[in-house]
């Protein structure tokens, strides 16, 4: 593909525009800007403030300077717009010198069901790129919304009634909404190499070492992950894995995988290479294979890290560093911890409940109209094709002009078309090459004269 062609065959612009709440900034979001990236030189993100996505969808878990922050520090993201708005318009993308904007191939609605990029689609100037399958801010407050007392008692009832809210939260029975769901993310290795640098350590770079769990990745790692970076030029960031963070920290934790713990690692700016599955105390091995010349943690997690695992309560898994004299203790600047994110969602359950409910019904409500505007046509293109077959000219005529609007329906208007009125494809194609093959010419002189 050319430089100047962006990923769906158009050409690139100069300034292009994505936005979105960012709540709870996940791989998701991170990919969905990276896609962004690649159909513009420069790539700007608006921010929804907390009053407006309170407004259209509920209380964000994140606030909006969380937000902020963890969006700027995304490695494809050039600039931020704070307050952005929530509806997306042409005025907006000129006031920012954009050419279009690019969003994923979901939907986005405003607190009365409109569609939030309604203008910009009119007027040409937006652009889609692929979502991220397997993940979303309401499946990570499903997750959470899992991590009571209760969860990992092996008492059958128990157990079935946290899976049903579970599958309450993006699911639900009533409204099956096409676009939120909660899934399980599918790593592949080309999904990890479009997120990692590629670019080995120079002879010449400092290497900086951190590792932990990273899980849910907030704002208190990112700062951790700055003030590490300046102890050199390469940081290389090891992830554990689930086992080993269960371990230590027990309950339903990680809350996200080690592939999506990695993918949310690798898209920040600081961090030039992760380890996956890093061992919990930090080897000889490793720092002299990396070549490793600090290595750095915070002395924040080190006081809110004691594992519930005896064994692992035993162990120093600096103690290698420190011996070489490399170990470094830093302080993030940020109180910001996976448990306080946890104890968030708790604390407000029925209000993120409420808001993954919200959301869903609005999308259903919005694909059963949108499925009965399909209906209502078909019914109009039945009574079409029954004219095609008329013996009368005028009949003829009419129907011709009705076949002509028949040809701009959507794909998705044609499925709908053939499973509701026609007894299936096959069927509706027969009388398809029946109408049209023999009698076009015909109707198309008619309709000349």
């Amino acid at each position: 593909m050319s430089d100047n062609l962006a990923p769906d065959g158009g050409p690139k612009g100069n300034r292009v525009w994505a936005d979105g709440c960012y709540d709870m900034v996940h791989f998701g979001h991170a990919n969905q800007l990276r896609q962004a990236k690649q159909f513009g030189k420069k790539l700007i993100v608006g921010i929804h403030s907390d009053e407006e996505i309170r407004l259209h969808k509920g209380p964000p878990v994140f606030n909006e300077e969380e937000r902020y922050r963890m969006v700027a520090g995304i490695k494809w993201v050039d600039e931020i717009v704070r307050n952005a708005p929530y509806v997306t318009t042409v005025e907006t993308l000129d006031n920012y010198q954009c050419d279009f904007c690019i969003h994923g191939d979901d939907i986005t609605l405003t607190a009365d069901g409109k569609d939030t990029y309604e203008e910009v689609k009119r007027e040409k100037r937006y652009r889609e790129c692929k979502r991220t399958c397997g993940v979303s801010t309401t499946d990570l407050v499903g997750r959470m919304l899992l991590l009571t007392k209760n969860h990992h008692t092996h008492d059958d009832e128990h157990v079935e009634q946290h899976k049903d809210r579970a599958r309450s939260l993006s699911m639900d029975n009533v409204a099956q909404s096409p676009w939120t769901r909660v899934s399980r993310f599918v790593p592949t290795t080309t999904t990890i190499l479009e997120f990692a640098e590629g670019r080995a350590p120079k002879p010449t770079d400092k290497v900086v070492y951190v590792a932990g769990s990273f899980d849910l990745f907030h704002i208190g790692h990112l700062a951790f992950l700055e003030k590490a970076k300046e102890f050199g030029d390469y940081l290389i960031v090891g992830i554990l894995s689930d086992q080993t963070v269960n371990q230590y920290k027990g309950s339903n934790h990680p809350i996200m995988s080690i592939h999506e713990r990695v993918l949310s690692v690798l898209a920040y700016k600081p961090v030039n290479e992760v380890m996956i599955g890093a061992p919990y105390q930090i080897s000889a091995d490793i720092l002299d294979q990396f070549n490793v010349q600090a290595v750095v943690n915070g002395f924040r997690d080190r006081a809110s890290s004691s594992s519930v695992d005896s064994a692992l309560s035993n162990i120093d898994p600096f103690l290698e560093a420190k011996k070489r004299g490399i170990y470094h203790e830093v302080d993030s600047g940020s109180d910001m911890t996976t448990d306080l994110i946890i104890d968030r969602i708790i604390r407000h359950r029925i209000d993120y409940e409420m808001r993954n409910k919200k959301k869903e019904q609005k999308e259903a409500d919005t694909h059963h109209r949108s499925t009965h505007r399909a209906k209502s046509k078909s019914i109009k293109y039945t009574e079409i094709f029954q004219s095609l077959l008329a013996p009368t000219i005028v009949s003829k005529i009419l129907a011709f002009e009705c076949c002509l609007e028949l040809l701009n329906l959507s794909r998705k208007q044609l499925r709908t078309l053939r499973e509701t009125r026609f007894g299936g494809k096959k069927t509706l194609m027969l009388m398809e090459q029946k109408a049209f093959t023999s009698n076009f010419a015909y109707y198309a002189s008619a309709w000349k004269q």
